[in-house]
């Protein structure tokens, strides 16, 4: 059920609102809006319940309707928040209209190198440093990442350039370490459905930067986010990194592009696109950011590292130096083209 309050309502009716929800049992999540306020009833309610509870709100003051929701989703949606989240990390917009690029490598291997790729990434005008510290790798015998260390490394690097930080966590017991060193936790494709993972980050209170699964259906990664907004925490961002394709010969996976305006036709948070995940080529990496630049993404991720073929993760789909520069370029060029500028 959404509860969608009146422009100028105060907010002696807004809590008046919320103390209603609480009396039936329910836990209410109040969002503000640009212009007005909305107040989201994600509990699950019988019928009698809901109709009950609807007649009574819809004549209270400051009330401007109340609707039922059709999705399973209910806060992820956009009959829940019409307007376009945006997700401010200190002075970089997240879903404001400007395209918003994170770049780095896979895995923090050492200062020296992370520090090399965050001047590269700066330099060419991105404005979100990634890198993993724990890296979830399918053989055991793979590089783990540094840990505390790499995350160490990765505060050091965000602070003296001045860079928005985000990596990955990969537990729910490990959210308050990680959110002590970074500005973003991502949660990985394959922790997509870790519901005590989910829910941890959402009541970090830090910005949570979700991946969609591999296997995972729209309605399955909306509802994903729906765990972490339903703790409070409304600073969600999507990432579409690619699905199971039917042919592994050429790409790693299958960028679902077309998931990106369904995505916003449904949904309020902001998009993100993985190239790298998404093609695992680094030669194709550039073309797919360009498209998701044009099929209306709010960013992208790409990973790129100073020497990739010494790369200790992934470095086959890492953009070089040179090749990172030349796509910012041609994104710069492009988005003044369509009107859609990078941050």
């Amino acid at each position: 059920m959404i509860i969608v309050m009146q422009i100028g309502a105060t907010e002696e009716q807004i809590q008046l609102v919320a103390e209603t929800i609480r009396a039936r049992g329910c836990e209410p999540l109040i969002l503000p809006g640009q212009d007005r306020t909305a107040i989201g009833v994600p509990a699950s309610l019988n019928n009698d319940q809901r109709l009950s509870l609807e007649a009574v709100l819809s004549a209270m003051d400051g009330v401007s309707k109340v609707t039922q929701t059709s999705h399973p989703y209910k806060l992820a949606s956009r009959e829940f928040h019409r307007t376009d989240s945006v997700v401010q990390v200190k002075n970089v917009v997240i879903g404001g209209g400007e395209f918003v690029v994170m770049g780095g490598p896979c895995s923090v291997e050492s200062y020296e190198q992370f520090s090399l790729a965050a001047k590269i990434v700066k330099d060419s005008g991105a404005t979100i440093l990634r890198g993993g510290a724990f890296k979830p790798r399918t053989s055991p015998y793979s590089f783990q990442g540094l840990a505390e260390e790499g995350l160490k490394i990765l505060k050091a690097v965000g602070d003296e350039t001045g860079l928005v930080t985000i990596s990955e966590v990969m537990s729910g017991d490990m959210v308050p370490l990680v959110s002590e060193y970074v500005d973003i936790l991502q949660i990985g494709a394959r922790s997509m459905q870790n519901f005590p993972l989910l829910i941890e980050a959402g009541k970090s209170g830090k910005p949570v930067f979700l991946k969609r699964g591999p296997a995972a259906q729209i309605d399955d990664f909306l509802l994903a986010a729906e765990y972490v907004l339903n703790q409070g925490n409304p600073h969600v961002i999507l990432c579409e990194r690619g699905i199971i394709p039917l042919d592994r010969t050429y790409t790693r996976n299958t960028l679902d592009l077309a998931a990106v305006p369904v995505l916003k036709e449904h949904t309020h948070l902001p998009v993100i696109v993985d190239p790298s995940h998404g093609t695992g080529v680094a030669k194709y990496v550039n073309p797919m950011a360009k498209a998701a630049l044009v099929v209306g993404a709010d960013g992208i991720m790409v990973e790129m590292h100073p020497d990739p073929k010494s790369a200790l993760s992934d470095g086959s789909q890492a953009l070089t130096p040179e090749q990172f520069t030349k796509m910012m370029t041609e994104l710069r060029q492009l988005g003044e083209a369509i009107g859609r500028p990078l941050a």
